[in-house]
């Protein structure tokens, strides 16, 4: 069973369309027990945020459990390493049916979508609630790409794909995964032929399938994955991210794939392509062919989508285009017809259904979206005051209608200044819409941050946290960035004996100036790789992906030679009585009255002598941090490339050399990820700042 863009939790305190998708997610479920499937693929966005409620975790979990638990015995076998993927640090294997303490009937595989991907740090790395569902041992999360930590790994690193091998009879299945990353990352790592996928030597014997989480259609010169950019070796490509239905298999040119895009299960946005019957896909494949099924999905809401224009209705039928009285009557009645559409559709499915044998369904409430087009119509009402009359007839009585005007060749073509505070702020001749059209909230950040004349923090830095916060839903970014540029002040400040007022304002500036430039180089490392990625159209591509393949035992082929200890560390240790000798704890005093050129009161702060604890602690610290062994930073895929055992170092070939997986191979423990193994002690200091 296939399915993808499940969305739980949309729209979840909806009293109306509150429980739609995870109902729909149900029906997916019960389908897959009544077909008696062998396994669940999903294609990520299981959960609708990324952060998702107790509840809706909770019935996830639930429901899992109901439909996917039993006695029923499972016909496929496991052929790769089941604790490849495993939790680090537990000794439960990565594949649930695996595991002898869970009695699974129905195993299902997933993978992330944008919604629900990895966020955060730490010792086990960025989580999502599919880990979670995992090691709650309802789901197998697969697909997990580890991209670099830094900049100076991301250089020479690229994205390691490993499949999951299964085997029922003769037919054999390769399946991978590669969960949402950047469209922008994710195009440049195929143009570059840094998409590795680690291949059985027999390829030819297994069905591949590859299930991804991108966009398909183009937003922009580079966001968007092509459909023609994977290798020939794959047979068969599961589209996530669109929730536009083409269910059933399309071809790609030059190309022996097919992609099958199943869609969403719910409709997330009352738009053209929500419209379309959602179904998903029963998939049965033998030797090396397959053959797909569509089933429409039943407890979807009905979706009826219409489009008039005013214009058009004033010289065909006669509308008075000053009178909005009558135009209010007119979109009436086009809105009646639509509900009545849609409740007759309703209704012919429904016979169907019970035609076919299956149980009768109760009416739901039709979603109803009518777009007006207002071209040369002066005033109109208010949509949402229009909307809610259709309150207890429509699922979302408050954007039933939504008006919008046609722009003109020359407004079309002329490039909209956003920087401009005049046009989205303080023009009274450009309507609230409009407004909201020409202004990007990046740059009122940027503005109001500007404004503000931050004296420590980055403006730069505060809008890419603000930025996280919206997009990711992440609570902790600003309170993280502010905390940590703090740090690094406070770490770097030159401490002196003899600092008053003036030398502590210029020693701020000093810092943020400092701070400013380190931004900017990282910014600027990180857009040379999307500079490299501006090249030719899709259709110059080609087979840009490179399928490498390598020996099961010659993983570790990959890891590159320890570099020698660091030189500095010794010399560090030389500098070690000196930087002892001027570490200090400073306190701040209460600000005294004085004048200040930036219109606000200075504070003045002094340096308290150093006490003898906090030399020997520093002393301490620093001799640890002089005999630590340094270790080597290596990328994720080094690491997840290197074998269970190992004597000597080798470097890289030019060129990998064959992969061959074997049956039940050596089970390997899941290396901790960069960004924790990479993590340093810091030397906390308490630094008292008053008002």
């Amino acid at each position: 069973m296939v399915a993808t863009d499940n969305h739980i939790g949309y729209m979840e305190r909806d009293p109306i369309r509150g429980q739609d998708s995870i109902n729909s997610f149900e029906e997916v479920l019960k389908l897959a027990v009544k077909l008696k499937v062998d396994m669940i693929l999903l294609g990520g966005d299981l959960f609708h945020e990324n952060r998702p409620s107790r509840e809706c975790l909770y019935r996830t979990i639930a429901l899992l459990r109901e439909y996917t638990f039993g006695d029923r015995p499972i016909e496929i076998e496991l052929l790769s390493d089941p604790n490849e993927g495993k939790a680090h640090g537990f000794s439960f294997p990565a594949v649930n049916y695996e595991d002898p303490n869970l009695n699974v009937s129905i195993p299902v595989f997933s993978i992330h979508g944008n919604h629900d991907d990895p966020q955060g740090a730490g010792h086990d790395g960025a989580l999502c609630a599919l880990d979670i569902v995992s090691a709650a041992g309802v789901l197998n999360y697969f697909g997990k790409v580890d991209l670099p930590s830094s900049d100076e790994d991301a250089a020479t690193t690229g994205i390691t794909i490993k499949p999951i091998l299964l085997q029922k009879g003769n037919t054999r299945l390769a399946l991978y995964g590669m969960g949402n990353i950047r469209d922008q990352r994710l195009h440049f790592e195929l143009r570059n032929n840094r998409v590795r996928m680690f291949m059985p030597n027999d390829r030819t014997q297994w069905f591949n399938i590859l299930v991804l989480h991108q966009n398909r259609v183009k937003h922009g010169p580079q966001e968007s994955v092509p459909e023609g950019m994977f290798d020939d070796s794959i047979d068969l490509v599961i589209w996530g991210h669109e929730h536009d239905c083409r269910i059933l298999p399309e071809e790609v040119a030059g190309k022996d794939y097919k992609i099958i895009q199943p869609g969403s299960s719910v409709a997330t946005s009352l738009a053209e392509g929500e419209s379309i019957e959602k179904h998903v896909a029963l998939l049965e494949i033998k030797d090396n062919g397959c053959k797909i099924m569509p089933i429409a999905l039943r407890t979807v809401r009905p979706f009826s989508l219409g489009e008039v224009n005013l214009m058009d209705a004033a010289r065909d039928d006669g509308l008075d285009l000053k009178d909005q009285m009558e135009i209010k009557k007119y979109l009436r009645g086009k809105v009646e017809d639509m509900i009545l559409q849609a409740k007759s559709d309703w209704e012919d499915r429904n016979a169907s259904a019970v035609a076919a044998g299956e149980e009768s369904m109760k009416p739901m409430l039709p979603l109803i979206r009518l777009k007006v087009e207002t071209t040369g119509v002066s005033e109109m009402t208010n949509p949402v005051r229009f909307s809610q009359e259709f309150q207890g007839m429509v699922a979302n009585p408050r954007d039933v209608v939504v008006f919008f005007r046609k722009k003109s060749e020359s407004t079309s073509r002329s490039k909209v200044v956003a920087e401009k505070p005049d046009l989205s702020i303080d023009d009274p001749d450009i309507s609230v819409a409009e407004k909201l059209s020409k202004i990007r909230v990046a740059t009122l950040v940027k503005e109001y941050l500007a404004a503000q004349e931050l004296q420590i923090l980055l403006e730069s830095g505060m809008s890419d946290a603000i930025q996280t916060f919206v997009d990711k839903d992440d609570p902790h970014s600003i309170s993280t960035h502010v905390t940590k540029e703090l740090d690094s002040m406070f770490k770097n400040m030159k401490p002196t004996d003899d600092l008053d007022e003036e030398t502590l304002e210029d020693e701020v500036a000093r810092m943020k100036e400092q701070q400013e430039k380190e931004y900017q180089e990282k910014r600027s490392a990180r857009n040379k790789g999307k500079a490299k990625a501006q090249v030719e159209e899709d259709d110059e591509s080609g087979d840009s992906m490179e399928i490498d393949m390598a020996q099961y035992e010659g993983m570790g082929s990959d890891e590159e030679e320890e570099p020698e200890p660091p030189k500095r560390r010794a010399a560090a240790a030389k500098k070690a009585p000196a930087a002892k000798a001027k570490a200090a704890t400073i306190k701040s005093k209460a600000p005294a009255a004085s004048k200040s050129t930036t219109g606000r009161g200075k504070k003045k702060a002094q340096v308290i002598e150093d006490s003898d604890e906090e030399e020997d602690e520093i002393e301490d610290e620093d001799i640890m941090e002089v005999e630590e062994d340094p270790k080597p930073k290596r990328s994720r895929a080094a690491v997840l490339s290197t074998p269970a055992k190992k004597t000597t170092a080798r470097k890289a070939p030019a060129k990998q050399t064959t992969l061959n997986l074997v049956p039940r191979a050596q089970a390997s423990t899941r290396a901790p990820r960069t960004a924790a193994k990479n993590a340093k002690s810091k030397m906390q200091e308490s630094i008292e700042i008053s008002d």
